[in-house]
């Protein structure tokens, strides 16, 4: 176990967040929106809608990835975004997926949350 003092220097710059944080993503020609993410830390990368992607015109796509989900696989086309979580900036690489059907339609994965992240759990 870290002693109290050793976990405080540690984890000093870190901002806590919950398992649903509302973001806000620009686009390239500045348009913003801000949507409620679901926080994944059981995703390696962070994925956003197509739909939403296509609205706030991201792009352009910059590689593909294979994908493993639990009832198979897909190949997705990766795009760098621009969002705020916390009020910390980031750019990050985002899987393009159809997300409609799912309650969130953006998925912070651990790409992201490697940039000074911790989860609460508690927080709503």
């Amino acid at each position: 176990m870290v002693p109290k003092e050793i976990w405080h220097e540690m984890y000093k710059d870190r901002i806590i967040i919950g398992l649903t944080e509302t973001i806000e993503i620009q686009g390239p020609e500045g348009d913003k929106k801000r949507v409620k993410a679901r926080i994944d830390t059981g995703a390696t990368r962070s994925s956003i809608d197509s739909r939403l992607a296509k609205e706030l015109k991201l792009g352009p796509v910059i590689r593909t990835k294979f994908v493993k989900q639990a009832h198979g696989g897909t190949v997705r086309p990766i795009m760098r975004v621009e969002f705020e979580l916390a009020g910390r900036k980031l750019k990050q690489e985002f899987t393009i997926a159809d997300r409609d059907h799912m309650k969130y339609r953006i998925l912070i994965g651990q790409n992201a949350l490697r940039k000074g992240f911790l989860i609460d759990p508690n927080i709503k």
